[in-house]
């Protein structure tokens, strides 16, 4: 008999723990629309982010900055339709919680009811760690996110790898434990050093650790959707893999369509549709054209 694929359980916290118990790297994409969204739950991928980089791979933007908590459920939408059983997270866009506490809860929270997210995902340490506890004793899951934090790219000093001095190196440090305190499930490293990585992964105490650019000790691994494929155009980080160039096929095929247009090759018959002459006979006899 033929083998019958089964649907795909939800995949939970209690799952992804699982996982970092059996010593099984867990797999997280961006995502930001429908399609792609089924495209990744066909593959298996386990946790999606949509991500605020959608400002800059979907909106056009030069940072994450303009991008809005309604852009951002929009999209959460979008691809919880598309992955149903994936665990979707929710990326909190700027200012849509480092003014208090309050706001952080009531925009986590919106995630949760309009888009049907998992978790939420926000930015900062140990100054964001109340936030983190406010937004996880009502109820919310909550990933930190150290390193390379786009939204305080500018403070940063630009997009470059973070923590390769021991003084701020320890302040990652210091930060992961205090988010990890509060209550987070799970901390993105972003580009820090693997050996930095490699030490907080293996300092967490009930803490998934995942890794963006940051080598291959966590428990999993980050990428940006768009940049595997070549379909952001602006630059091409090094932490990310090309798996194929997706851009460049789709930029072919518009040249081809633009140019078989202009010489009229197409459409060819197949792709339009007809009517019987009998019934064209009948329309032109109608209008009086007969």
């Amino acid at each position: 008999m033929p083998e019958t694929t089964q649907p795909r359980k939800k995949i939970t916290l209690p799952y992804l723990f699982d996982k970092v118990k059996k010593g099984e790297p867990i797999t997280w994409l961006t995502c930001y629309d429908y399609p792609t969204a089924y495209l990744q739950e066909q593959a298996g991928i386990e946790m999606i982010l949509v991500g605020d980089s959608l400002g800059m791979t979907m909106l056009g933007y030069d940072s994450t900055l303009p991008v809005t908590m309604d852009d951002m459920i929009r999209h959460a939408q979008a691809v919880r339709r598309g992955a149903p059983t994936a665990f979707v997270v929710g990326d909190m866009p700027y200012m849509t919680y480092q003014p208090s506490v309050e706001t952080a809860i009531r925009n986590a929270g919106r995630f949760m009811a309009e888009a049907g997210c998992d978790a939420i995902k926000l930015e900062g340490g140990a100054a964001m760690a109340d936030r983190i506890k406010g937004i996880v004793d009502a109820g919310i899951p909550a990933i930190g996110h150290l390193g390379l934090t786009p939204q305080s790219v500018a403070a940063l000093g630009g997009f470059r790898v973070q923590g390769k001095s021991a003084a701020l190196a320890k302040k990652i440090v210091d930060d992961a434990k205090a988010l990890e305190k509060a209550g987070a499930f799970c901390i993105l490293l972003e580009m820090v050093p693997d050996r930095l990585c490699q030490l907080i992964t293996e300092r967490a105490e009930g803490c998934i650790i995942m890794s963006l650019g940051s080598g291959p000790h966590a428990h999993g691994q980050l990428l940006i959707y768009h940049d595997m494929f070549g379909l952001y155009p602006k630059f091409k980080p090094k932490m990310a893999k090309v798996y194929g160039n997706a851009g460049e096929v789709l930029l072919n095929g518009l040249k081809a369509y633009r140019d078989e247009v202009i010489n009229r090759q197409f459409p060819q018959p197949e792709n339009w549709f007809g009517m019987p002459d009998e019934e064209f006979e009948e329309l032109k006899r109608m209008l009086g054209e007969a």
